[in-house]
């Protein structure tokens, strides 16, 4: 048997970054508070970093002020009323607390334990309890019957707040209602989650009407008890400091007398090296050749090198979000000035790049997870993007009044749906002849793309009874 070996070149040209570029792009995408947390941990990391405490902190000589936003809610949730709790206590010291005041028996009691640690900070056991009786056995080697643990979920859920151990959000709202005062409401809206949870979840009235055989009024009673209960009982007791509900601003926008100003957000201290640190490297490098000084000094001069590179580097990433703000405000300048969301113009990240002279990975990575805050809310800097929509690309030279964006089919769409009849919610079809009168020439399928992303339900799920 032979084998033919063959020798080929190949010529390919490869990009690499250097670690200084690197570090650049990771800053670059960091938000306001993973930005923040980078440099704590730079300053904790490289001795030769420091705080420059002879120069004031312009930003800290205003209030530090953290913006909060909850657009993320839904309409439902934003309906409910929350009534705020003790911040320093959470879901499972509270189920935990009261479960120490309940007398029972020792494993019932251990059972229950296990139960309240898989319960999630929204109230909700999302682990069967079949799955944690085999957990108490292969773990810690603690024997449970299936009845038992049933026991200690019906002591659990017996706690406040009620509706804590549900597995859906059905149990959750059943759970609620039979701690509620005993009266034809609180029945009436049992007998619907029970028997009508799915007609419910659609707002079909009239078929709750006939297959309860219920009064209008009735109905209408019921269902506003249900809506009134809290779908996430668990979110009473979330930490302030969970980000999720947080957003905190990289970049300020100020308008006053038709003059715009751009500031930063962000609370960075003035970053400078180590005195010792800079007199040891001058030193070494005035009284022999570097090559020779860098010989059993490495430590110095790569701790002066990295915290040299890393305020170089954190100056750049500002400059960048600087320089890209201003580029977007340039081009929706008419938006900023009115808040009107018509005034805004196609924009498209090529149209930043080509404004700024950065790459188009440079402008995506210094806007993704970006947020403005204006006098008027906060928005992530991807809202001011969108596309021409039946009128060409942004960048052909064309009358910019037949520039129809996306934004303003959205805000149509918006507009059209808070004037409708809410007993007779329009369809998407509906809502495209309207659009049409309006001249506005769009597609059934452009309707509901756009009224999905603008968190508009479909027609019947915005039905009131």
């Amino acid at each position: 048997m032979r084998s033919d070996q063959n020798l080929s070149l190949e010529q390919k040209t490869v990009m690499r970054l250097s670690t200084q570029q690197l570090r650049f792009t990771k800053l670059l995408e960091y938000t306001a508070p993973e930005l923040e947390e980078a440099i704590e941990r730079e300053l904790e990391e490289n001795p030769a970093l420091e705080i420059n405490e002879d120069e004031t902190n312009p930003q800290e000589e205003s209030p530090q002020y953290r913006f909060y936003s909850s657009q993320n809610q839904t309409e439902d949730e934003r309906n409910f009323d929350f009534s705020p709790t003790d911040a320093g206590e959470t879901l499972l010291d509270a189920l935990l607390r009261q479960l120490s005041e309940r007398t029972m028996p020792d494993l019932t009691r251990t059972t229950a334990r296990y139960i309240i640690g898989n319960i999630d900070t929204n109230g909700y056991l999302r682990r069967p309890l079949e799955g944690i009786v085999n957990d108490m056995a292969f773990g810690p080697g603690i024997d449970v019957d299936l009845d038992t643990a049933q026991r200690a979920l019906g002591i659990v859920r017996d706690f406040e707040p009620y509706g804590v151990g549900a597995t859906n959000l059905r149990e959750c709202l059943r759970l609620q209602l039979i701690h509620l005062p005993k009266n034809q409401t609180t029945e009436d809206a049992l007998n619907i989650v029970d028997n009508q949870f799915e007609a419910f979840s659609m707002k079909h009235s009239n078929k709750l009407m006939a297959s309860l055989k219920l009064s209008q009024e009735r109905v209408k009673a019921a269902v506003e008890l249900i809506k009134s209960l809290n779908p996430k009982p668990g979110a009473l007791y979330a930490s302030s400091l969970d980000h999720s509900n947080v957003i905190v601003p990289d970049l300020n926008v100020e308008v006053e007398d038709g003059e715009i100003s751009i500031s930063t957000n962000n609370r960075i201290p003035e970053l400078t090296i180590d005195r010792t640190f800079s007199e040891a490297v001058a030193e070494l490098t005035a009284n022999a050749k570097v090559r020779q000084a860098k010989k059993g000094n490495e430590f110095i001069f790569n701790r002066y090198n990295d915290a040299r590179d890393f305020i170089r580097i954190l100056k750049q990433r500002q400059e960048t979000l600087m320089n890209v703000m201003t580029a977007i405000v340039k081009i929706q300048k008419e938006y900023f000035l009115t808040q009107n969301i018509y005034q805004l113009k196609p924009m498209m990240i090529k149209d930043i790049s080509a404004l700024t002279g950065y790459d188009l990975s440079v402008v995506s990575r210094a806007t993704t997870n970006k947020h403005v805050n204006t006098p008027w809310g906060i928005f992530p800097l991807r809202f001011f993007f969108s596309d021409s929509i039946g009128g060409g690309d942004s960048s052909e030279k064309q009358d910019e009044s037949e520039l129809l964006t996306n934004r303003k089919i959205e805000a149509e769409i918006k507009k059209i749906v808070d004037k409708e009849d809410k007993h007779h919610p329009l369809s998407d079809e509906k809502i495209k002849e309207e659009m049409l009168k309006k001249g506005y020439e769009v597609s059934r399928r452009t309707i509901a793309k756009y009224r999905d992303r603008t968190g508009i339900p479909v027609a019947r799920l915005r039905r009131e009874m």
